[in-house]
């Protein structure tokens, strides 16, 4: 245990059966809960800044949904190095470290959480580091991807990913528990609004230690970077990482390589942030998202190229599913499936609570958004229900495709997803013009959790595809740059939504997703589905 390996042949049966697949279960069960924690510490500003509206911290709305904004793109910019590691650093030491690193940010979040006088741009910090938890999934993915035959890669990787998400579920009924009494002690702040719970509400006048959101983390953290440094393994092989060094010396590369994606992401933020009083400086400027993401992916891949030595040397030899069409391809279509589900987990506790939580009232011949709605549903009570169905049904979606094929289960969840979004948005834009918008919530929610079952089956259909079509070099680089870029969608979704409530018609957010997918069926159709398709429902 803990040993590196050698001349590690798992699609030899006999090999598989008495060596590779007792070592590959216990990476996995190792992996699973490494990437949970990743996934709760990466996006619990979601949850977390409903609690902060609850508890009256002195910020605007829009302000918070700017935390979950930059968590956002830090986490997606980070899996671009991250993609990288395994070869480069081992997997067992990639995992151990980056598992380790996410102390930094939950500590950070428990220490400002507990002085209500903690500024915006604190905060935002914060929020920009645990961006590490993001970046994780990419090396995870990349580094399971090695363990597993290619018969089973897609049960492997749903198994990996689709329980590494219950990160998010896992979080938002945590959170909101360990907050209700004082379990690392410190001072308790009054709710100024109902908040709630999995099992009920919670009155206003309430004592609570939203502190424990970031704290509580530890728990968990500590015991699997022991178990991750005991348990897991580097696997030295020419297709793997042939050339990894002493762990201080991976450490040091995988520090080097995160502090490239940290300087893009915040390159990024500087350029698109509007400038908050109390927020961290930026230029003020507002340049599009849809300008500024492109150049922050592109930095970060130049700025990685343009390591010394031996580290890029091997980047420039994994860069090589660059040429290959079927990365751009799932890359797009991966961007549906996951960058949806990451994107609508981060957004859908907060959007609740704007469109849900408040009335819509006709003032004056404007339409306000401040009334709090004393009958509206508690975000804290659903929240959690979203992301719960497509992790659970992730590793069932890629069972599925590994007998149906991956492209033709996407095809099918792609027009799923068309459909639910228009009805979401239907259902949003008739709630956020209603005094009752609580009359609204029930088929948005059923449409909601349609949606979020269909990117977890589509999550699990396409990691089949890419296992298929790329060979066993380039499928780990792939998963994880596909899953790099599609992470964006954890920035992008918070992003338009805030922009569109803030306009006062958050369903052209969802409009334009749906657009989004419809160009994602033709794509998937082109590459794998059509008469003399590239690879034929891989």
């Amino acid at each position: 245990m803990g040993k590196d390996l050698r001349n590690w042949d798992i699609e030899d049966e006999s090999y598989w059966a008495s060596t590779g697949k007792s070592i590959a279960t216990r990476n996995l069960w190792i992996s699973i809960p490494s990437l949970l924690v990743g996934f709760a510490v990466w996006l619990y500003w979601g949850i977390i800044t409903v609690q902060m509206i609850n508890l009256g911290f002195a910020f605007e709305k829009s302000q918070l949904f700017t935390l979950g904004a930059i968590a956002g793109l830090t986490g997606a910019t980070l899996r671009i190095p991250s993609t990288f590691f395994i070869r480069i650093a081992g997997g067992r030491n990639t995992i151990v470290f980056t598992t380790a690193l996410l102390m930094i940010p939950a500590v950070g979040a428990g220490l400002a959480l507990s002085n209500p006088d903690t500024p915006l741009w604190q905060f935002q910090i914060l929020a920009f580091l645990s961006g590490i938890g993001g970046g994780n999934f990419s090396s995870s993915m990349s580094n399971i991807s090695f363990f597993y035959p290619k018969k089973i890669q897609g049960y492997a990787l749903g198994m990996n990913a689709g329980l590494g998400n219950f990160g998010v579920t896992t979080m938002q009924i945590v959170i909101p528990l360990v907050m209700t009494f004082g379990l690392f002690g410190g001072q308790s702040r009054t709710l100024v609004n109902t908040s709630g719970t999995l099992i009920g509400k919670i009155p206003a006048g309430t004592e609570t230690y939203i502190q424990n959101a970031g704290f509580v983390w530890l728990l968990l953290l500590i015991p699997l970077a022991v178990f991750g440094w005991f348990g897991m393994n580097n696997i030295r092989d020419k297709h793997v990482s042939p050339d990894i060094p002493n762990p201080i010396g991976a450490f040091g590369i995988i520090t080097g390589m995160l502090l490239i994606g940290f300087f893009a992401a915040a390159s990024g933020l500087w350029l698109l942030l509007p400038s908050v009083e109390g927020g961290l400086p930026t230029s003020g400027l507002g340049v599009s998202k849809w300008i500024v993401l492109p150049l922050v992916i592109i930095a970060t891949v130049l700025l990685l190229k343009l390591i010394p030595g031996s580290v890029g040397q091997n980047l420039s030899h994994q860069y090589k599913i660059f040429g290959n069409k079927h990365t751009w391809a799932m890359t797009i279509i991966y961007t549906m499936t996951f960058g949806s589900f990451i994107g609508y987990a981060a957004a859908f506790g907060l959007t609740i609570k704007v469109v849900f939580g408040f009335q819509h009232l006709m003032v004056d011949g404007v339409m306000t958004h401040n009334t709090v709605n004393d009958l509206g549903p508690s975000a804290l009570m659903y929240a959690w229900m979203g992301p719960f169905i497509g992790a659970l049904i992730r590793p069932i979606g890629g069972m599925i495709a590994d007998k149906m094929g991956g492209a033709k289960v996407t095809q099918i969840v792609s027009i799923v997803m068309v459909a639910s979004a228009l009805g979401v948005a239907y259902y949003v834009q008739q709630a956020y013009v209603s005094a009752t918008p609580q009359d609204y919530f029930v088929p948005f929610m059923a449409l909601f959790l349609i949606l979020f079952a269909a990117t977890g089956i589509g999550n699990g259909s396409t990691f089949r595809t890419i296992a298929v079509v790329f060979n066993k070099e380039q499928a780990g680089p792939a998963l994880g740059w596909t899953a790099a870029v599609a992470a964006y969608g954890a920035f992008i979704i918070p992003k338009v939504f805030g922009e569109q409530l803030a306009a006062g018609h958050p369903e052209y957010a969802l409009y334009g997703f749906a657009v989004f997918y419809a160009v994602c069926i033709a794509i998937n159709w082109w590459f794998y589905l059509r008469p003399n398709a590239y690879v034929k429902n891989p």
